[in-house]
């Protein structure tokens, strides 16, 4: 059992708590955070990016997604925590748990500034709570301290619009909804609507704030930190802010907002919940942001083709291993003008490792590739230009007929959203159906969503366009840009899977279509040409031709040749 257990569950008997609750996220419902906040991490050992740990006197599990089984229950193995499966049929909620394991009478601890409002209401439904309780803070000593980074302001030749313009914007929405004020709570869409980035999270060059908008100022809470762009608040005056808020109507979004937050609202001032006017505009890419982020795709692809060129080269003639080769890979991505960084943590799994969905190699499991079998990279980088997020599942060698045919499926299903044409009002839970076809009718199916948002210069995920059978219930639309990346995970053997960013566009009629932004070759080596449709044999070739196209001006003669054979037709 891990001491921090141990060192949480005192504390709890010494609050008269039975119940304690510890989420991943920031004060601002984060997916991605600062070091400071990751107590879950801390507490549990296990280093996913979505979870949920709940601790009782006796008891203790920790809820995550699919993406998340195989690398939870190993990270959480002989912790004293058990894995609970989100998403199961068998697996309770939070708050269905709690009911059956603490009596109707216990006490739920949480810290509310990371509890969302949601779960909060529904926490207190059925228990008392004390919602002011940073128990994790309080037992981890080196507890990383929560400083502002620089920030710094994008120009218009890559925002395509003045902060002013989308301020109107806002406001305009407001008018709409009869909103007096309006409190932003999202990292992202805070530094969309500025124009404003940082790095004060890893990957992602966000910046800790919040935002207080009426008809006529808004309010900009951040962190101690020399800025002269614009006058700005103390990061935690929020909450007093709101306290002293008058009559009138505040729009936020509770499904982002803080229990904590919520509750700080004065009792003069009327809620109104709904989805924030920012994420919307934010998901919809206008012209200059298209443009500057297939500017940063070409650059990726490069840096993609550099890098599976000098891997099947060289595996089984140096040695090569999984964090190495992921190494190089940000090697090649950091050559390229303009890539200041990486957008997540690479995914770099050889066979029964790329089975985890989120696999992230460590010195303790980190595997030499021989020249044989597959390598799932997933992986990304931050350009001045633009955010990317692409997956290859590349052949180092002989391969089975299984393994052909399974990549073969995934790449079918790839094609199958890709080449999709679909009417306006189309959600994103629809067209993830027919994403999963070609792996339904294998008898097979992946257990987490088909495609996700990516940000402009900002996350790599976010929404509200996704493409998923739970939360994909807005309508994709034209300006959007999301994922596709379908797979396969064998446990114990192997896993696949292939991932372009979509340009979601209007097509003739007024239907709408996809088109791929992300350039780099799928893997000829796995392809059973004769499991392709003739349809997606031609879609194929001419993605390839597009590929070669954008990418062969940058490159050297020879891998410019390679690259010819790569995307020669199928």
């Amino acid at each position: 059992m891990r001491k921090q257990l141990t060192d949480l569950r005192r504390k709890m008997a010494e609050r008269g708590i039975d119940a304690y609750i510890v989420p991943t996220t920031d004060f601002h419902g984060s997916e991605y955070v600062n070091d400071h906040f990751k107590c879950r991490e801390y507490i549990s050992g296990f280093t996913g990016s979505a979870g949920t740990l709940v601790v009782t006197a006796e008891d203790a599990g920790l809820w995550t997604d699919g993406r998340y089984f195989l690398q939870a229950a190993q990270e959480l193995s002989g912790s004293g925590i058990h894995l609970m499966k989100m998403n199961q049929a068998a697996t309770p909620t939070i708050p269905g748990y709690l009911r059956e394991n603490i009596p109707s009478d216990g006490t739920v601890g949480f810290d509310g500034r990371i509890v969302g409002w949601s779960m909060g209401c529904e926490l207190e439904r059925d228990h008392s709570v004390i919602c002011d309780l940073d128990l994790a803070g309080e037992i981890w000593a080196d507890r990383p301290k929560l400083a502002g980074s620089a920030i710094y302001a994008l120009p218009m030749e890559v925002t395509g619009e003045s902060a002013k313009s989308k301020l109107e914007r806002i406001r305009r929405a407001m008018a709409e909804k009869h909103a007096d004020f309006h409190l932003i709570t999202s990292l992202e869409e805070i530094a969309w609507l500025y124009n404003l980035r940082g790095n004060d999270v890893k990957y992602t060059p966000v910046f800790y704030a919040f935002a207080l908008i009426t008809m006529e100022e808004d309010r900009l809470y951040v962190l101690d930190r020399s800025f002269e762009e614009r006058s700005t608040l103390p990061y935690l005056q929020v909450f007093d802010d709101l306290r002293t808020l008058g009559p009138g109507r505040i729009l936020l979004n509770k499904d982002v907002t803080s229990y904590s937050l919520v509750n700080a609202i004065s009792p003069q001032t009327e809620i109104i919940s709904g989805t924030d006017p920012a994420e919307i505009m934010k998901a919809t890419k206008n012209p200059v942001e298209i443009s500057c982020t297939r500017r940063a795709h070409i650059k990726d692809g490069i840096a993609m083709v550099k890098f599976i060129h000098w891997i099947k080269t060289n595996v089984g003639k140096q040695k090569i291993t999984e964090i190495s080769a992921s190494d190089r890979l940000e090697a090649f991505r950091r050559q390229q003008p303009g890539c200041f960084d990486l957008s997540f943590d690479t995914i770099s799994g050889y066979m029964d490792n790329g089975a985890i969905v989120h696999y992230a190699p460590s010195p303790e499991t980190d595997r030499e590739l021989k020249p044989e079998g597959l390598l799932l990279v997933d992986s990304g980088g931050q350009y001045k230009d633009g955010t990317t997020d692409i997956t290859r599942t590349v052949v180092l060698g002989p391969l089975t007929g299984q393994m052909k045919e399974d990549y073969t499926t995934i790449l079918k299903s790839n094609l199958t959203l890709s080449m999709a044409k679909f009417a306006k009002g189309t959600t994103g839970t629809q067209l993830d159906e027919t994403a999963r076809r070609p792996v339904r009718d294998r008898g097979l199916d992946f257990d987490h969503g088909t495609g996700h948002g990516v940000g402009h210069i900002l996350s790599v995920h976010e929404g509200p366009n996704n493409i998923s059978p739970r939360n994909g219930s807005w309508p994709i639309t034209p300006g959007m840009i999301t994922t596709d990346e379908p797979g396969i995970y064998k446990e114990g053997e192997y896993g696949i899977r292939l991932e372009n960013e979509l340009l979601c566009v209007e097509d003739a009629g007024g239907s709408l279509k996809f088109e791929p932004i992300t350039m780099c070759p799928f893997d000829r080596e796995a392809i059973i040409p004769q499991m392709l449709t003739e349809e997606e044999r031609s879609y194929l070739n001419g993605y390839h031709r597009k590929v070669y196209d954008s990418l062969s001006q940058g490159l050297e003669q020879d891998l410019k040749d390679w690259l010819k054979e790569q995307t020669a037709p199928i």
